[in-house]
């Protein structure tokens, strides 16, 4: 799909994968089928009254045609275009080699999305972990006792970005020298809740990602957050809830993973606090495992844990070493895993691998390597 393709049905807001899947049905490719959207293409797909008219006139802005002077009418897909490249953000389809592969496999996965940061991070183990926005001081415990593990054992923490957990988790990662990625319930013009606006530059700022499936100027509302859930859900080897009440909508988010094939942990609270009451509700419904370390949720999600204290370990100061040693993880990789991580030749990342293991970072099991 070819960019300007690609940029003009994003800012329309209107595909969804059944839509998407219909379209290259009939028209072949979506080049096409935008040439040919019209009211009777809208209905079709099934979209209403109200999303038809706003589409139709998103498509002429976005579409500039000639008026009767001979110059251009309505600022077209190029301003579109310049916005996401003053703000840094860069857009992949799910036709794109670099879409993640983990998300691809879910029903209903964004046919776009747009991106400020390092999306390699999301080759890498993944690790949903979400919960209350009114944290109590025992979920900031958690979190501050769990993150730097989990972080230090090569996994990318992944949240919404809300207040309370979400933030904490994002906090923790940085403070721990880990990524994370913040997936948004709405454009990448705009930060919701505004006061969290430094801690999205910071996550940018230490190589961490930023991530949206709405076009630039969509605010958030009921229906944006949940859809966020399923992408947080989608990229992840799991689910961790660490507090929720009765209705968090962190628990969508677990019952998301459960959906997906993936794992989904919930952290025990008092019984006494409504804060784990939706925790205690899928524990003892069976819905999610019961964790009780970071390690045991390492240990799930197929990260084994170090012999040695990872969290502790700081990056080397080396680019390609730490490109490399990013990568490396408690699950046995082997070379040809790390050339398509990394994206470097096979000679380069057999003499970092070399370096990387005298020095302790790094260590071979039966011709794979984990972290050292």
């Amino acid at each position: 799909m070819d960019h300007a393709t690609t940029i003009t049905w994003f800012a329309l807001g209107v595909l969804t994968k059944r839509r998407y899947d219909m379209l290259l049905k009939r028209f072949g490719n979506l080049a096409d089928a935008l040439a040919e959207l019209n009211e009777t293409v809208l209905q079709e797909l099934g979209c209403k009254p109200e999303t038809i008219t706003q589409t139709l006139q998103r498509k002429e802005k976005l579409q500039p045609t000639a008026s009767a002077s001979g110059g251009l009418r309505g600022p077209g897909i190029e301003e579109y275009a310049e916005r996401l490249e003053r703000a840094g953000i860069a857009m992949i389809n799910i036709e794109d080699d670099l879409y993640p592969a983990m998300l691809k496999e879910i029903g209903d996965p964004p046919v776009f999305l747009s991106y400020r940061g390092d999306l390699s991070l999301l080759t890498r183990p993944c690790l949903g972990i979400v919960g209350s926005r009114n944290m109590s001081s025992y979920g900031k415990r958690v979190v501050e006792s769990w993150v730097p593990e989990i972080a230090g054992n090569g996994v990318v923490t992944v949240s919404g970005l809300a207040l309370g957990i979400d933030a904490a988790v994002a906090s923790s990662t940085i403070a721990a020298g880990g990524k994370t990625v913040a997936v948004l319930g709405h454009g990448l013009a705009r930060m919701y809740p505004p006061s969290n606006a430094g801690l999205a530059r910071e996550i940018i700022e230490k190589g961490g990602l930023l991530l949206s499936e709405f076009p630039l100027d969509i605010a958030p509302d009921r229906y944006t957050f949940p859809a966020r859930n399923r992408i947080i859900a989608g990229l992840s080897r799991g689910v961790l809830v660490i507090e929720a009440g009765a209705e968090s909508g962190a628990l969508i988010t677990a019952d998301l993973s459960i959906d997906y094939g993936r794992e989904a942990f919930a952290v025990p609270g008092s019984i006494f606090s409504e804060l784990s009451a939706g925790c205690h509700t899928i524990l003892s419904r069976g819905e999610a495992k019961i964790a009780l370390s970071a390690r045991e949720v390492l240990q799930d999600i197929r990260v084994l844990p170090m012999t040695q204290c990872t969290q502790c370990a700081s990056p080397p100061e080396d680019s390609t070493e730490r490109r490399i040693w990013e990568q490396l993880t408690g699950v046995p990789q082997s070379i040809s895993d790390l050339v398509e991580s990394c994206r470097l030749d096979t000679s380069c990342i057999g003499a970092t691998l070399t370096t990387l293991e005298i020095a302790g970072r790094a260590r071979s099991v039966d011709g794979m390597w984990v972290r050292g």
